[in-house]
C-alpha cells in the first residue's frame, strides 16, 4: 500500500518503522524542517516495552533509560498518600524512564533504516476524498498525489482530528506543568518516580531517565516537573527562579537540591494537556492514532505506550488482505477497549492530583494510602499501571 503518514512522534515514528518493514511504500509529512522530539521524560510501562520488544528495540530502549519499580507519592511532612509497586500487577514486571528524546531516536533510527520517503517542512492542513484515493493539502496550499491510507498522529493538538471525526471534543485542561531535564545528583540509572503533593494544588515529581541526550558531559537525567494552572504560568515567570527555589526547598528540599544549579528560567518549559474524545478514530481510509485519537492528561504515564501498542495493533491489521476499511474497523476494535478505559481513568485521577479543591486533597491523603495497601485495590491499582486495563464491556 501507499501509506502517508502525518507527524513523526511516538506513534508517528513507530507505525512508519513497522510499515515499511511489512513492504508498505510509507511517506512521512512533517512540518518541522527535520523531525525531532517535543517534550520531557516519560515512563515506559510492560505495554509499551512488550511493543518495542516485537520491533526488536527493546533491549536498547532499556540501556539508554533507567530502571524504575515503584511509584510513590508523600505529602511535604512524609505521609504517603500513593505507593505503588509493579510487582503488584504481576511479578517482574517494571518500567523504564526515558528521555523523550532517547526514545525518540530510537524510533527514528528504526525508521531511517527502511526506505522511507520523508518530506519534511510539509504541514498539513487539510484532507481531501478520504473514502476513495485520500489526498493532502499542504500549507503551501500544494495538493499531494493520491494514497491508499492516511495515518494522522500528529498528537495532542491534532489540527485533523475533527477531519476525520468531526463530533471529537479535545479541551485544554486547565492544569499544565513546567519541566526540565537535569542532570541526576545521584546519578541513579535506577529507582522510583518520586512525586510530592501539597493539597491539590502542587505536585512534584522526579522520574529518573537514564541517558539524557542533551548532556554533553553524559550525566544521567532526571525528569523534573512542577504542577501549575496554566493561567499561573505568567506569574511564575514573573515570580523568577530565586523565588521558586525558595518556595520548593520550604516543600521539598530534594528536588530543590535538583534544580538548584539552574539559573536560567527558559530551562524550564511548559507542557499542557487535552482530554481527547473522538467517538471514531477512522473516517474512510483515513484514520488517527495515539494521541491525535486519545490524547490525555499524563496522571497515568500511559501516553507514550498507548501510542506505541496503536501502532503495533495497526501493523498488525493491516497485514491481512482484507479492504483496508476493513483493517482499520478491526484496529479500532482492538484498542478502542483499553484507550478508553484509561481516558476515563485519567478524567476521573487528575482532579485529584491538579485541581484547586480542598476538599479533595485532604480525602485523597486520607483514604488513597490506605487503599494502596488493601490487596484487592492494590493489585488492580498495579494492574492499572502496568498498562494492562481495558472496559470490561
Amino acid at each position: 500500500m501507499k501509506i502517508a503518514i502525518i507527524g513523526s512522534g511516538i506513534s508517528g515514528l513507530a507505525s512508519a518503522a513497522l510499515l515499511a518493514r511489512d513492504g508498505h511504500k510509507v511517506s512521512v509529512f512533517e512540518r518541522f524542517d527535520a523531525p525531532r522530539p517535543l517534550g520531557a521524560g516519560l515512563l515506559l510501562q510492560p505495554s509499551g516495552l512488550e511493543a518495542l520488544g516485537v520491533m526488536g528495540l527493546r533491549q536498547e530502549a532499556e540501556a539508554r533509560g533507567a530502571h524504575v519499580t515503584r511509584l510513590i507519592g508523600r505529602t511535604p511532612k512524609g505521609r504517603t498518600v500513593l505507593d505503588l509497586r509493579y510487582a503488584d500487577g504481576r511479578p517482574g514486571d517494571g518500567g523504564v524512564g526515558i528521555h523523550r528524546a532517547s526514545l525518540f531516536n530510537l524510533l527514528h533510527e528504526a525508521a531511517l533504516e527502511t526506505s522511507i520517503d520523508w518530506r519534511t517542512g510539509q504541514g498539513v492542513r487539510t484532507l481531501h476524498d478520504l473514502n476513495n484515493q485520500p489526498r493532502l493539502e499542504l500549507d503551501t496550499g500544494e495538493i499531494s498525489e493520491p494514497f491508499d491510507l492516511v495515518i494522522a498522529a500528529d498528537g495532542s493538538h491534532s489540527s485533523l482530528r475533527r477531519q476525520i471525526c468531526p463530533t471529537a471534543r479535545d479541551p485544554v485542561y486547565p492544569w499544565g506543568a513546567m519541566w526540565a531535564i537535569l542532570p541526576d545528583p545521584n546519578g541513579r540509572r535506577d529507582g522510583m518516580l518520586d512525586q510530592v503533593y501539597r493539597g491539590c494544588g502542587v505536585m512534584i515529581g522526579l522520574l529518573p531517565v537514564g541517558d539524557n541526550p542533551a548532556d554533553p558531559e553524559g550525566r544521567p537525567g532526571v525528569s523534573f516537573f512542577w504542577s501549575l494552572r496554566g493561567d499561573a504560568i505568567p506569574a511564575w515567570h514573573a515570580d523568577g527562579l530565586d523565588a521558586f527555589k525558595a518556595r520548593l526547598r520550604t516543600l521539598w528540599p530534594r528536588a530543590a537540591d535538583v534544580i538548584d544549579p539552574v539559573s536560567d528560567a527558559g530551562t524550564f518549559a511548559e507542557a499542557r494537556y487535552r482530554d481527547c474524545v473522538c467517538p471514531s478514530w477512522r473516517n474512510g481510509k483515513a484514520v488517527l492514532i495515539g494521541d491525535a485519537a486519545h490524547g490525555m492528561s499524563p496522571q497515568l504515564g500511559q501516553g507514550a505506550n498507548l501510542a506505541l501498542c496503536d501502532a503495533l495493533s495497526l501493523a498488525r491489521q493491516l497485514k491481512d488482505e482484507a479492504p483496508t476499511v476493513h483493517a482499520l474497523k478491526r484496529f479500532e476494535a482492538e484498542r478502542k477497549p483499553v484507550a478508553g478505559y484509561y481516558t476515563l481513568m485519567s478524567r476521573a485521577l487528575t482532579p485529584v492530583f491538579q485541581s484547586s479543591s480542598a476538599i479533595i486533597g485532604v480525602l485523597r491523603d486520607a483514604f488513597m494510602g490506605l487503599s494502596c495497601r488493601l490487596p484487592g485495590i492494590r493489585n488492580w491499582m498495579g494492574w492499572t499501571l502496568v498498562g494492562r486495563g481495558r472496559l470490561p464491556w
